[in-house]
């Protein structure tokens, strides 16, 4: 009978470059009313990747401390590699090749998976359990890269406007392993494609991204559907969750953590209230690392780890939505990684 697939451990690299909020400042702009309010503050602090960091660097840093706490050697521990860059430094060749040689490993699969966005990461765990449903891939390394930080939202122009300060820059990773010892309960996943077209990236001059022009590429929302947008990024992750619990036979009074990729203040707080699960629950990073975006799940859930504060037999839900909405997923884990 085939071994369920289970988590190992997670990692996680962060930049060294650490921004604080006066790094958004702009003197010409008029004051904003809500921006002291709790619920809107923009984070404390967030990190930023130099110009010269690339995404399979990011991986390699996250992933060899995992590796190195294991004391598994990569060469013998990765048959299968995924990996999510919001930011590939290589349009052609994808990064994940790139990321395989940095760790000295040879995966028979490699793959580089592009959509998904802040729900890539419980969508990897599905991709992985499909490949390796045959048994003749034993293991997976999964990696989450956010990257646009540093690179779009820094820009002199863009930083300028409101949303550049949110973002913040990191990878997540996570080692899986048939049969090992967190088992995934179950993954559900929507797509609605339609929702596709309401962010993108955007050049004064309309552009394509690759061509010479003047301005700054920036990435943003379809501003007139502003309001649909907000009331999907309400609703779809505790619809996701609870669609979820349904088809496990779960409550979600049974949620002992719940890691969400980390949007926004009022999110994180409309989501949790929404599925009746108090404060301490669910895991907060939003103000020490700003928005990762699909970056973080892995890394929020790496860091509580180290704290100490997810225990053995846990029931870990995670839950994610991309962009405005065209998708979002959520997973459940029965986390027993303590015990290694």
């Amino acid at each position: 009978m085939q071994s369920a697939l289970g988590i190992v451990d997670f990692g996680s690299y962060l930049p060294e470059n650490v921004v604080g909020p006066e790094f958004f400042a702009d003197e010409s702009a008029p004051e904003d009313p809500l921006a002291q309010l709790p619920l809107f503050k923009i984070p404390a602090t967030r990190h930023h990747v130099a110009r010269e960091d690339r995404a399979a660097d990011m991986i390699a840093k996250a992933a060899r401390p995992l590796f190195e706490r294991l004391g598994r050697d990569p060469a013998e521990s990765v048959d299968v590699l995924i990996t999510n860059v919001l930011l590939p430094d290589e349009c052609f060749t994808g990064i994940g090749a790139e990321a395989a040689d940095r760790l000295g490993c040879d995966p028979e699969w490699i793959v580089d998976l592009h959509n998904g966005g802040c729900g890539s990461f419980m969508y990897m765990m599905r991709l992985a359990e499909k490949i390796m449903a045959d048994g003749s891939a034993r293991t997976a390394l999964i990696a989450n890269v956010q990257n646009t930080a540093g690179q779009v939202f820094a820009q002199s122009e863009i930083r300028k406007l409101p949303h550049a300060a949110v973002p913040g820059d990191g990878c997540g990773v996570a080692l899986l392993e048939l049969g090992g010892p967190s088992p995934l309960l179950g993954v559900t996943t929507r797509s609605t494609p339609a929702y596709a077209y309401d962010l993108g990236l955007v050049t004064p001059d309309k552009r394509k991204y690759w061509e010479p022009g003047s301005g700054q590429m920036d990435i943003h929302f379809d501003e007139s559907k502003t309001t649909e947008i907000l009331q999907r990024g309400n609703t779809l992750v505790p619809e996701l969750v609870q669609e979820l619990c349904e088809r496990l036979d779960l409550d979600t009074e049974e949620i002992d953590v719940l890691v969400t990729n980390q949007p926004n203040r009022i999110f994180l707080k409309n989501w949790r209230e929404a599925l009746d699960l108090p404060e301490e629950r669910h895991l907060d990073t939003f103000d020490r690392f700003g928005n990762l975006y699909g970056a973080a799940v892995p890394i929020t859930m790496d860091q509580a780890l180290r704290a100490g504060r997810v225990k053995d037999g846990d029931l870990v839900v995670m839950s994610g939505f991309a962009h405005a909405g065209d998708f979002a997923s959520a997973a459940a884990v029965r986390w027993n990684g303590n015990r290694r």
